[in-house]
């Protein structure tokens, strides 16, 4: 995995926020002049589903999917500690520290900046952030900080499983607390899109390509051939979105700013959980780092794709899972520069 990202951050990946404010202006400049195309993809809906989407959305994750290498949790029982750091962040305190800092600045710190409703829509895709840790692009954080590639894959790996049984409970759980009607069928749906399928799709073609043709060919020709295919995706995505979202951004521009503020909070808060946790069990700083980084980065294609099949592509629920895409990379850029001025702290 680490021959795959030995260029470090791409173009695409280094630059993303800079793409999301571009597709947001295109998006709203589409919807508010072009409103007959958001018009006929709205058409295209199965189950409150959205096909156009579901399509770049499965473009989104698939790539991802295939890097995921579930032979390596055979390695759990040699080093477990990490494990249990990354499991306890992610699952019994990041989804929950999210709820609480998005619901504190959106419903008491904002609330004369922000309508009731609107808070309680943008609290649901802060949960849907929250309850979703990064799968993919923490490789890219892993190797920027030097982090050990194969326990890294683990901690991946394992994260995917849990997604598969924690993530629903979670999600319906704080969404009831918050206020929100849960469609229990379509958050099942959802996630039987957009991580079984991808999950299961990505692990058969990660054993047949390697069976055929091995390991190296797969991990060195075959996944790179996908390129920028995930990012691809999510460009697409957001344009669409946002040409959904135009009235919603023109109206309230200032509430992308305060969607933020908590999501950034949380960002820093997680990570030094997750890292200074390490410190203090005595881990190396090659998982050590890593683990900060899991916690603390989401798994935003997951929280666009679940938000918009519960709650549309125009609700202010997808445009607050949207701002996590938009803040992702600066953040996590200045968690590995933190990191790796850090590293005399460990062993």
């Amino acid at each position: 995995m680490g021959k795959t990202r030995a260029e470090g951050i791409s173009f695409f990946e280094k630059y993303l926020t800079m793409w999301v404010l571009l597709c947001m202006a295109a998006g709203v400049l589409i919807g508010k002049y072009l409103p007959q195309i958001p018009e006929i993809l709205g058409r295209f809906e199965y189950a409150s589903v959205s096909i156009p989407i579901a399509i770049l959305i499965w473009l989104m994750i698939y790539p991802m999917m295939l890097k995921v290498d579930f032979q390596s949790i055979k390695n759990v029982g040699k080093n477990p500690k990490g494990l249990y750091v990354t499991w306890i962040t992610n699952w019994l305190i990041k989804p929950f520290t999210m709820f609480a800092i998005a619901w504190l600045f959106l419903n008491v710190v904002f609330k004369s900046l922000i309508p009731a409703d609107l808070a309680k829509s943008y609290l649901a895709g802060a949960i849907l952030l929250g309850a979703a840790p990064c799968t993919a692009m923490v490789f890219v954080w892993s190797y920027l900080t030097k982090g050990d590639a194969a326990y890294t894959v683990v901690q991946v790996a394992t994260n995917d499983l849990i997604i598969l049984v924690a993530f629903t409970p979670i999600v319906a759980f704080l969404l009831g607390i918050g206020g929100v009607r849960i469609p229990w069928d379509t958050l099942i749906l959802s996630v039987v899109l957009f991580v079984v399928i991808p999950l299961i799709g990505g692990a058969l073609t990660r054993s047949y390509v390697t069976r055929k043709h091995g390991r190296e060919y797969f991990e060195n020709a075959f996944i790179p051939k996908f390129g920028n295919v995930t990012i691809i995706g999510l460009l697409l995505t957001l344009v669409i979105i946002f040409s959904f979202q135009g009235e919603v951004i023109l109206t309230n521009p200032l509430h992308i700013l305060l969607i933020a503020v908590p999501l950034v909070i949380q960002t820093f808060l997680i990570f030094f959980i997750a890292y200074i946790a390490s410190k203090l069990l005595r881990l190396p700083h090659e998982i050590a780092a890593p683990a900060g980084m899991i916690g603390a980065s989401n798994f935003f294609e997951l929280s666009v794709a679940v938000a918009i099949s519960l709650f549309g592509t125009q609700s202010p629920a997808a445009l607050a899972t949207i701002v996590g895409v938009l803040t992702e990379v600066p953040v996590m850029l200045i968690l590995v520069r933190i990191s790796n001025g850090t590293r005399g702290w460990f062993r």
